[in-house]
């Protein structure tokens, strides 16, 4: 039975409050965006769309009369192209500007007249009317939830507490912000100096036509183009050598030993990339940080409504989770934040003159704190209590808010939390989900728990490579052969020698991942690893446990472990909803150790007992090497 919540002193409820109760919190739940409006499809339809434009379009060749320089307005529209994803996901009253003049720019490409006969440049704009109307629909069910909020809370308007009206949001944005700038101008100097440095050198050079006589490819795969002009021949690293067939005229530009395309002058790529990608951060950092300044200061411009719940916060993200009033086993969650605490700078300061304890008080509190802390990082602590509150400000999705709670039972202080990330609903989606029970240690299922959902009967029990299993496999095995590749691509070199090293380990973890097994009959268990098959007797096992992604069962002092690692990726199973498979495996392994009636009363034939992929791995490692080495 869970402990009662953590009560709110009365004087520090202000009157007229009202509860936030489960029906007017289900309304409010019921008032969020359908699942196509998720942020997540917007963001893959801007980004695959925008791609697919680029890499489709006919670029403008580069020539004498319009050379390939720095496209300063380009780059300040590929700024707002590369921010609005985000600002759809952060910030989407910002995104509609932001889709807006990607448009603007997109028209002025002539994209709408390509639209007409070119599916690459129909998706963009596709792209865009979708987000918008997902924007759009977000926008409406947030004011729709506010509307919601203040009818539950009624006409009592309270301010804030003192505490929360020193609380400043923003700092950190701007700081990050002014970095980031500083980078970008950085980068457009360096990229002006590049583009002066040539227009400086070039005005006093000697501009020549010359012949194309031949293309190829240096050891690094970049383009050279080879031009006789004034009984020399020049050689010119390019971008574009299409725009450059043989014995086609070219003009360049020639001072001495010095020489270059009139075309392709210079190359600031690199700067110019500096100058975009700061930019882009600077803006969102800027834009994060007015955002942030903002809510928090309508928040303290007039009275807020107030509403009566409960909060918890979450073990293992940090979050802030309210539930309504009337939910005092913490069933349904409404809605959830992070949130900072907000301290009366006036009070902490005649707090601390006031304060007189002696160094033995201080000594006890400190190994208090220190043995919450060795709690925590050894998972032991418990989890948080669930807190009756005051929770200032109409809750919407993307709102700021503030709350009143006590810390815990045992601190009878009050303590002001403000928002530090927005408001989100607690409904299942594509990223978010629900508080759950922790995966501790000291949450581990009992046996008895384990044992109840087992059949006691003589077949074999077997646990195998699943399919996500399986999967993280095939993926690694593609990184593998993907290495092998890069490898011998690059010719016989020192790298080599770490080849059997990082081959050894990447085929151990692909083998394990695709074909792992564990059967236990009367007498043990058989484990199929990498390499080999192993027996373990029953009398022999210690302990059976999942262990960063693996099974490990320990065989007592004097006798290696086994481990059996990767089984799987925990992490992914638990964002997907379930139950890890290898985990479930542990415990009932675990429940078979410790009571035998569970056990099998067969014996494993040899059929039944695994075959380590290993060295068939080596072989097809091996043979792949060999074949990339003859198509080279």
């Amino acid at each position: 039975m869970n402990s009662p919540p953590v009560p709110l002193p009365a004087e520090r409820v202000p009157p007229g409050t009202a509860d936030w109760r489960t029906p007017d919190a289900e309304r409010w739940l019921a008032a969020v965006p359908a699942r196509w409006a998720h942020p997540l499809w917007a963001v893959l339809a801007l980004v695959v769309s925008m791609v697919w434009y680029i890499a489709e379009s006919p670029l403008a060749p580069c020539t004498s009369a319009e050379p390939c320089g720095t496209d300063w307005s380009g780059l300040g529209m590929m700024v707002v192209l590369v921010l609005t994803p985000y600002w759809v996901w952060r910030q989407p009253r910002l995104a509609l500007a932001g889709l807006a003049a990607g448009l603007v720019g997109f028209a002025e490409d002539g994209g709408f007249t390509e639209s007409f006969g070119e599916p690459y440049a129909l998706a963009y704009p596709v792209a865009a009317a979708f987000t918008t109307a997902g924007i759009v629909h977000r926008l409406a069910l947030a004011g729709r939830q506010r509307a919601l909020a203040l009818e539950a809370a009624g006409p009592v308007a309270q301010p804030l507490p003192a505490a929360a009206l020193t609380f400043r949001r923003g700092r950190f944005s701007f700081a990050l912000a002014a970095l980031m700038l500083a980078a970008a101008g950085f980068g457009s100097w360096q990229a002006q100096q590049v583009a002066d440095a040539y227009e400086e050198r070039a005005a006093g050079a000697s501009h020549l036509s010359g012949l194309v006589v031949a293309q190829e490819q240096d050891d690094d795969g970049i383009d050279i183009l080879k031009v006789e002009a004034d009984e020399r021949t020049h050689r010119f690293e390019t971008d574009f050598p299409e725009s450059f067939p043989l014995d086609s005229q070219v003009d360049i530009v020639v001072d001495g030993d010095w020489a270059a395309l009139a075309a392709e002058p210079y190359d600031a790529f690199g700067w110019e990339s500096l100058a975009l990608g700061a930019s882009a951060a600077a803006l969102a950092f800027f834009a994060n940080g007015v955002d942030g300044r903002t809510r928090s200061a309508r928040l303290r411009r007039r009275p807020l409504p107030v509403l009566r719940v409960l909060v918890r916060e979450g073990h293992e993200d940090g979050r802030t989770w309210v539930f309504a009033a009337d939910d005092p086993e913490a069933l349904r969650p409404i809605l959830h934040f992070h949130s900072l605490l907000a301290i009366d700078e006036d009070e902490d300061e005649k707090g601390n003159e006031g304060e007189q304890g002696s160094e033995s008080d201080d000594g006890e509190a400190d190994a208090v704190h220190l043995t919450k802390v060795r709690q925590i990082l050894t998972g032991d602590d418990p989890p948080p209590p669930l807190r009756e509150a005051v929770l200032y400000g109409a809750p919407y999705t993307g709102a700021e808010v503030a709350l009143a709670a006590r810390a815990d039972a045992d601190d009878p202080e009050v303590l002001v939390e403000c928002s530090v990330t927005a408001v989100k609903a607690a409904v299942p989606g594509v990223l978010t989900r629900a508080p759950k029970g922790r995966q501790r240690k000291s949450e581990r299922r009992s046996v008895e728990e384990v044992a109840a959902t087992m059949t006691p009967g003589p077949s074999l029990r077997v646990w195998r490579a699943h399919g996500l299993s399986r999967a993280v496999g095939l993926c690694l095995l593609v990184v593998q052969g993907g290495g092998i590749w890069a490898t011998v691509d690059d010719g016989p070199s020192w790298v080599w020698l770490f080849l059997p090293v990082a081959l050894s380990w990447m085929i151990s973890a692909v083998a394990t991942t695709l074909t792992w097994r564990i059967t236990a009959d009367r007498d043990g268990l058989w484990v199929t690893g990498a390499w080999r098959v192993r027996r373990v007797e029953w009398d022999a096992i210690t302990a059976v446990r999942h262990h960063e992604d693996g099974i490990r069962i320990g065989t007592g002092k004097g006798h290696d472990n086994v481990d059996l690692a990767p089984t799987g990726w925990a992490w992914l199973e638990r964002r997907l909803g379930r139950e890890p498979y290898a985990v479930r495996a542990a415990d009932e392994l675990r429940a078979l150790q410790l009571d035998p009636e569970l056990r099998p009363a067969e014996e494993a034939p040899t059929s039944r007992q695994g075959m380590p992929a290993g060295p068939p791995l080596v072989a097809l490692s091996v043979l792949w090497g060999a074949a990339v080495l003859l198509l080279l």
